[in-house]
């Protein structure tokens, strides 16, 4: 299997890689795999999937009835008109 090297980390960085990897019980090898596999194949299982795929799931609301005004009722526009006569 192919090496990856990455050289000059900031401390900062490498601290927190190791942190991230503890609370999540693997390897900071590991911990790095997982990174770099969501970053850059985020549909894959595991990854963050798309906007778009998630709207797709949501469950249908139905009509939009309740947002529909009452047959005679003027409307807010009607009650008070911007202009002066």
């Amino acid at each position: 299997m192919p090496q990856l090297l990455v050289r000059n980390l900031e401390e900062e960085l490498v601290r927190d890689l190791k942190k991230r990897a503890g609370e999540h019980g693997v390897s900071v090898e590991e911990e790095h795999r997982r990174i770099l596999r969501e970053a850059l194949r985020p549909n894959q299982a595991g990854g963050r999937q798309s906007f778009w795929h998630l709207l797709g799931e949501m469950p249908d609301p139905g009509g939009d009835d309740i947002f529909e005004r009452e047959r005679g009722t003027p409307g807010r526009a009607t009650e008070q008109p911007l202009l002066d006569d």
